[in-house]
């Protein structure tokens, strides 16, 4: 029998990571405003609604990433806990509706459960519904910004660690930051820990700029969203009808951009600072490196983690990577 766990409350989880009124987020948010090419950090699209838009995006024709990747496993998952082994701790960063954990949790049957997630709020009411379908799995979630660090509380379990870092999110991060971040993932493995992670592949131009600028604009409607964000943590003023939706694949990079455009000429204000744009003239706000198989194996490597093995959906457009650590 597992241990059965309480669910944690909403004031157990490290709330408002990036609350109204966070210094840091200022900070981070008028720094990158006021850049020549002014930018916002991606992790600032999950507020609460930014993260049900998500959860939209991940089920329109166009985006195939989700499609692909539950693919592999509701194919693999008992391959992948047959290495793995079962009744460990799945560390699940970036958790958002914890869907794709929870489709390893009969393969894993883990002990504890961590989603560790940028929107609490969110992360608070999904643990909730999931809490009540699978009572003998000890849940703990995090709020926290694994982005920047990843300092995990003292309770969560040393030995038998896998992180799971699921989504293609891993592109969200240039080469040289994608190298930083693994080997701080290396660092919280832990005794007998690894690494299983999800990596969107290298395909036709098309197919990936026609992924994040889906016919509905639901990925148009996330982007801007961003704004209204911004606007409660900076206390500025975007107003979202001066911009729109940008997004296109740079082929010397192997990575989507996304930007906001601006429609008009317009002068954004916050406490202590302002930015004039000028029509045309835009913010950059994600990308999303591709990588090949290959490719994606040296990475892991050349963070001292073991020869990965790897899974990929019939159609060859997302792989999914196992690998110890070192």
């Amino acid at each position: 029998m597992l241990e059965t766990q309480s669910l944690r409350k909403p004031h157990d989880v490290a709330d408002k990571v990036f609350s109204a009124g966070s210094e840091r987020a200022r900070h981070e948010l008028a720094s990158g405003l006021r850049q020549h090419a002014a930018r916002i950090p991606p992790k600032y699209f999950y507020n609460e609604l930014g993260s049900k838009l998500f959860e939209a995006i991940c089920l329109v024709d166009e985006y195939y990433v989700t499609r692909a990747e539950t693919n592999i496993y509701l194919n693999h998952a008992t391959e992948i806990a047959d290495i793995a082994g079962q009744g460990g701790t799945l560390i699940d960063l970036g958790a958002g509706n914890c869907a794709k954990a929870a489709l390893l949790f009969k393969a894993l049957q883990p002990n504890q459960y961590v989603p560790v997630d940028i929107s609490t709020a969110f992360l608070n009411s999904t643990v909730e519904r999931l809490q009540a379908v699978y009572p003998q799995i000890a849940m703990l979630p995090v709020g926290l910004d694994f982005t920047e660090s990843l300092n995990l509380p003292a309770k969560i379990r040393q030995d038998q660690r896998l992180l799971f870092y699921p989504g293609s999110s891993i592109g969200n991060f240039s080469p040289l930051q994608a190298m930083q971040f693994l080997t701080r993932i290396h660092r919280e493995c832990g005794k007998n820990g690894a690494l299983l992670i999800g990596v969107d592949l290298v395909k036709p131009a098309d197919i990936l700029e026609a992924a994040y600028n889906d016919s509905l604009g639901i990925t148009a409607a996330f982007n801007l969203n961003l704004l209204v964000h911004v606007n409660n943590l900076l206390d500025s003023n975007f107003l979202v009808s001066d911009w729109r939706h940008i997004a296109f694949f740079n082929v010397d990079q192997n990575c989507i951009e996304m930007h906001l455009e601006a429609r008009r000429p317009v002068t954004v204000q916050w406490p202590g600072g302002e930015r004039f744009f000028a029509q045309g003239e835009r913010i950059h706000t994600e990308n999303s490196y591709k990588y090949t198989k290959d490719g994606f194996s040296e990475l892991l490597k050349s963070c001292n983690f073991g020869d990965p093995i790897c899974w990929t959906d019939p159609a060859q457009q997302f792989l999914v990577c196992y690998a110890r650590a070192n």
